[in-house]
């Protein structure tokens, strides 16, 4: 694996295999349920019946492994890996950065099940007695598990994996790079476009059950506040309203716009969650938190490879946690996209642990309060019907629960701007996902063309107005479980491949630290020059010129000989961007590459003052220094002879010769 392995050059265009692919089957699949919506739901709901009797084992399987994979690599040696190159910086503070993953935690699903769900939950356990205290508890057990670390596992093992690969090692910023070590430059083939046309199948699956959840919500807010009935027509044209502002926003660029939203909107969150907690019984929410997070921790070794498999059959773990593990395997192309693009130069370790705490904290935060309320409503206060809407008409039940509250009207409205918005700013950045995801070229911080924001967008529209219309919540559920299944047989792919990588990588770091004779001779001139040039601050072209005068020659005489030998040999001798650059080919095996980057500091204050020179106080003084595949070596070659270049070439081959020795 290599820089410069699989470049990524041009502009960004569609990648017409991994496109048409997706888009065939997902159009199909939308034309055709459309056409046939009762016959669709049953077969969708008889095909999550048989996912859910037949590999819902596999489904809780694979969760807990994305979980172990991701939290065993950040404790182990590979933790310490850049998501870069060793020499990058973390574009965002820590501050910064915990804040974009505060908000990627955010969803409009958050509003449709942290009250329904609990009291579902409770009052249809999957064991023990129906509406009591302790299935209060295990619903809330139940709750948390769904939505707590396995969800963002995944997110944070996709996340890792594709920042991994284009940042480290300048493969595409997508889901193929990551079977590289497996198939090498066959992902730019038939096998590596497949595996991006199932993520994307994934996604916008994800997507449009997101929106399912979302329109019903944003619906049942409209009927309490105005009257608006719940039909499918009037659900299409809430889809169709709010997919047309995203593609908007995704299309025009407004980001500006839309963030100062957003944060505006998380704050609004914020503000109503801490409304609910201090409005309400406020004592018995913070005891149950604690509870519920010490319930969750303790039973989650259990829990995770919990099948009721010596209980009565039901269909309780298929439409539940089976769903839950599917929905976010498909929505980790989407989250993992994002929160990679936001963590160049993080540790591997830092980037896991902060993936998996910092939205977790608030999102069983949000869960605990709204969930505990609602449940303290039912059982100590005589709300039945409370219950009975979580059931039979999920959608309204979290109005119904602010109905109680002070303000209540007042409240309910900001809540349905809240969904609103997060409704739009999901969709946006979901279409931008898709459209990246289904392009190819230029670097991986450039998004897709817009055209293909527009055509994703109308594209989960369609599916998202299928499935509601082919059954409602249910045939959500079902494609969702249905789609997720061949993309989370990759997941698993990935993961060898990450770990192989990362195994080659820890060989390499061994090969590294062989011992090897030092460089023959002394610098040019001897001791006194040496001093002289540790103490000196070359300019731009004092560099320029080495690496012509120097370097360059080097490069090539070296080549010369490599080429005789009957090696693959790529160069480019001349400073180009300031760099020049040799690349030696094995075969199948890893390439060698040594290349020799023009990079500039600010001149440190100590050799300021020194000199006295106030031209120097805003100067930049340039270092040639030495790069391999991982990144900057952190050692400069000025001062270096020809002779001494080619030596240090060779040192560096020899290592890299030891490290394919060390994986051969």
């Amino acid at each position: 694996m290599s820089a410069s392995s699989l470049p990524s050059s041009g502009l960004v265009r569609m990648n017409p295999p991994v496109f048409w692919f997706a888009a065939s089957f997902i159009l199909l699949f939308g034309v055709v349920v459309m056409a046939m919506p009762e016959q669709a739901g049953a077969w969708l709901l008889a095909a999550q019946n048989w996912a859910a009797n037949t590999v819902g084992w596999y489904y809780m399987l694979a969760m807990t492994l994305y979980l172990v994979f991701v939290v065993v690599t950040a404790l182990s040696g590979y933790g310490k890996i850049k998501l870069g190159a060793d020499h990058d910086e973390p574009e965002f503070s820590y501050l910064s950065w915990a804040g974009m993953l505060f908000a990627a935690g955010i969803s409009i699903t958050l509003f449709f099940f942290c009250v329904s769900e609990p009291l579902t939950h409770m009052l249809q356990p999957p064991q023990g007695e129906a509406g009591t205290a302790d299935a209060a508890r295990q619903a809330m057990q139940v709750l948390f598990l769904h939505w707590g670390l396995h969800g963002w596992g995944v997110f944070a093992f996709v996340g890792m994996a594709l920042a991994y690969f284009a940042y480290r090692h300048n493969l595409p910023l997508a889901l193929r790079s990551a079977l590289y070590p497996l198939i090498g430059k066959r992902i730019n083939g038939p096998i590596g476009y497949a595996v991006d046309g199932f993520g994307i199948i994934a996604t916008v699956f994800g997507l449009g059950a997101d929106m399912g959840f979302g329109v019903l919500h944003l619906n049942s807010g409209l009927d309490y506040l105005f009257g608006i009935a719940h039909t499918r027509w009037i659900q299409v044209g809430l889809i169709t309203l709010m997919m047309g502002a995203a593609i908007i926003v995704a299309v025009s660029g407004v980001d500006k716009g839309v963030r100062v939203m957003s944060d505006i909107n998380m704050l609004l969150a914020c503000a109503l969650l801490l409304f609910v907690l201090f409005a309400g019984p406020t004592q018995h929410l913070l005891n149950t938190l604690i509870q519920n997070l010490g319930d969750y921790l303790g039973a989650l070794p259990m829990k995770s490879f919990d099948l009721y498999a010596y209980d009565k059959p039901s269909d309780w773990l298929g439409g539940w946690t089976v769903f839950y593990w599917a929905w976010w395997i498909a929505w980790s192309p989407f989250v993992g996209l994002f929160i990679a693009r936001i963590s160049r130069g993080r540790t591997i370790r830092e980037f896991v642990f902060g993936v998996l705490l910092i939205p977790l904290g608030f999102t069983l935060a949000w869960m605990s309060i709204f969930g505990n309320s609602a449940i303290d409503q039912v059982l100590n206060h005589g709300m039945s019907a409370l219950g009975m809407s979580a059931i039979d008409n999920p959608s309204m039940t979290l109005y119904l629960l602010l109905e109680t509250y002070p303000w209540s009207k007042t409240v309910i409205a900001v809540t349905v701007f809240i969904s609103f918005v997060f409704f739009v700013t999901s969709a946006d950045s979901g279409t931008v996902v898709l459209s990246t995801l289904s392009a190819k070229g230029g670097g991986p911080d450039e998004d897709g063309p817009k055209w293909l924001r527009v055509f994703w967008g109308a594209m989960t529209a369609l599916v998202t107005s299928a499935l509601l219309f082919s059954g409602s919540i249910d045939a959500l559920k079902s494609a969702v479980v249905l789609t997720s299944l061949p993309f989370s047989l990759i997941l698993l792919l990935m993961m060898w491949g990450l770990h192989k990588a990362f195994y080659l990588e820890s060989q390499k770091q061994i090969a590294q630290m062989h011992s090897l004779a030092p460089v023959s001779g002394s610098r040019r001139g001897g001791w006194r020059q040496r001093l002289s040039q540790a103490v000196h601050f070359p300019s731009r072209d004092e560099v320029y010129r080495v690496l012509d005068s120097t370097v360059r020659p080097a490069i090539e005489e070296v080549s010369a000989v490599f080429i005789e030998k009957g090696l693959g040999v790529v160069t480019h001798p001349e400073p180009v961007n300031d760099s020049v650059s040799l690349e030696i080919g094995h075969g199948d095996q890893h390439p060698f590459i040594y290349q020799v980057q023009m990079r500039g500091y600010f001149t440190p204050s100590f050799a300021r003052g020194g000199m006295g020179s106030k031209e120097l106080n805003n100067r930049r003084y340039y270092r040639a220094e030495v790069h391999l595949s991982e990144g900057s070596q952190d050692y400069d070659l000025v001062g270096y002879t020809r002779e001494q270049v080619i030596n240090d070439i060779l040192d560096q081959y020899e290592r890299h010769m030891q490290f394919l020795h060390l994986v051969r």
